[in-house]
């Protein structure tokens, strides 16, 4: 598994875009795609390739670690921006699916909310506000999603698509 979401640059990048005075975290431009594509690339062709480790509290790249995934007939790249890089991956030929995971909107603030709180990831009344506008959001991102290219799906499903494509049957 590749944590996409590690790929955020660092709170002081010049380029990172800005709404309403503040960096728009939710903007797929304050995402590195370049790097994640590479990483992909270097993880379908050599098995194993150094990400970088993020810390939302921090706002920057802390580490980096070794993602190994010699052996496996596939691997999963996940993340809120993965749709961003869709196109590029499947012109590569890096691409064996692409989902967008569809819940109930609710299902997906509360957990998000729960993971943030838990992992201490900003002040609650931060989280609460984020988890309000990116519930009110939630439609408009996964129909760029889908856009992008991405499939919309239940877990389920997906997990099944999974491991058909594991098994050598890979879904069409």
């Amino acid at each position: 598994m590749l944590c996409l979401d590690d790929f955020y640059k660092d709170g002081d990048d010049p380029t990172l875009p800005h709404h309403n005075g503040q960096v728009d975290w939710d903007s797929p431009h304050s995402w590195d795609a370049v790097t994640a594509v590479e990483t992909i690339a270097r993880l379908a062709q050599d098995g194993k390739a150094e990400v970088p480790v993020y810390a939302i509290g921090a706002d920057r790249r802390v580490a980096t670690r070794v993602c190994d995934v010699a052996g496996s007939p596939l691997f999963i790249a996940e993340g809120i921006f993965a749709a961003e890089i869709v196109g590029e991956c499947r012109r590569r030929g890096l691409l064996a699916g692409a989902y967008a995971l569809r819940r109930p909107r609710a299902t997906t603030f509360l957990r998000r909310f729960a993971r943030d709180l838990a992992e201490q990831r900003k002040a609650p009344k931060v989280l609460l506000r984020r988890g309000v506008a990116l519930l009110r959001a939630e439609p408009a991102v996964l129909r760029r999603q889908t856009g992008l290219g991405a499939e919309a799906a239940a877990a389920g499903e997906i997990l099944r698509r999974v491991a058909g494509m594991v098994a050598g049957h890979p879904h069409n």
